[in-house]
């Protein structure tokens, strides 16, 4: 199956280093993290021209679905980076992810490797994540000493169940692809190889379906999943450990 954005022209999503990329191919735009060496992180810089986009994104009725990768073949993304969560993780970041999350048109995820943090939380933003062999993850929080920002909790929960949000948040254990397929964390799992493949399959799957209706079962859907959870216990959890001298400690030692 041909890729579609084989011959559509690479953009960074804004005038620096390591910027995310953009194409756009007739309806479907794609985003590819771009600081390979760096396990694709994301700066801050990156937050508010991505944000931006998404909102662009939510108000052109022309496109219907947005894919997100990684460059090159050994991460999608490590997540927020380290050296920024002490002065520069704010609101911002899951107020990006929460856009992400509820955009009106479908997002597929292709996670070409590891997936590690907040980008996990990015992932599960996502309707769908099809991911490779040797894919695996993990979410360190708690080694930071860093309680997770709420609505990336809620998503942990809602997308994987209380015992496996447990094991991932309480140990910060890494998981391997099978585990990530067992709990849902993938939808799919297939080689290297088939990652493009396999995500063309599922946009021409889409060009076969009502965008207007897709968008409001979308909103149906995580609306239903969502409904009992209340989010307000864990707001102050949160701004406490981004002020803590542990989550300090901790990641000064990590950084060293």
């Amino acid at each position: 199956m041909p890729d579609r954005f084989a011959s559509v022209p690479i953009q960074p999503i804004a005038a620096h280093d390591g910027a995310p990329l953009i194409q756009q191919a007739g309806d479907v735009v794609r985003l590819t993290l771009n600081r390979p060496a760096q396990h694709n992180r994301l700066d801050p810089a990156d937050i508010d021209a991505m944000q931006r986009w998404l909102d662009d994104i939510a108000r052109d009725r022309s496109i219907r679905a947005l894919v997100i990768t990684g460059s090159g073949s050994r991460t999608f993304s490590s997540g927020y980076t380290l050296q920024a969560i002490l002065k520069e993780l704010d609101a911002r970041f899951e107020n990006l992810l929460n856009t992400l999350e509820n955009l009106p048109v479908t997002t597929i995820a292709a996670i070409n490797g590891g997936v590690y943090g907040g980008a996990t939380d990015l992932a599960l933003c996502c309707d769908l994540r099809i991911g490779v062999h040797g894919t695996r993850m993990f979410m360190p929080a708690a080694r930071f000493g860093l309680h997770y920002y709420p609505d990336g909790i809620r998503r942990y929960l809602s997308r994987l169940g209380l015992t496996a949000a447990k094991k991932l948040f309480l140990t910060a254990m890494t998981i391997e692809q099978d585990e990530m397929l067992r709990i849902g964390f993938l939808t799919d799992l297939v080689s290297a190889d088939r990652l493009d493949a396999e995500v063309e399959r599922h946009l021409a799957a889409l060009d076969q379906t009502d965008p207007h209706v897709v968008a409001q079962m979308k909103a149906g859907l995580n609306q239903l999943a969502e409904r009992g959870i209340d989010l307000s216990s864990m707001v102050a959890a949160y701004q406490a450990s981004l002020r803590s001298d542990e989550l300090a400690r901790r990641l000064a030692q990590l950084l060293g």
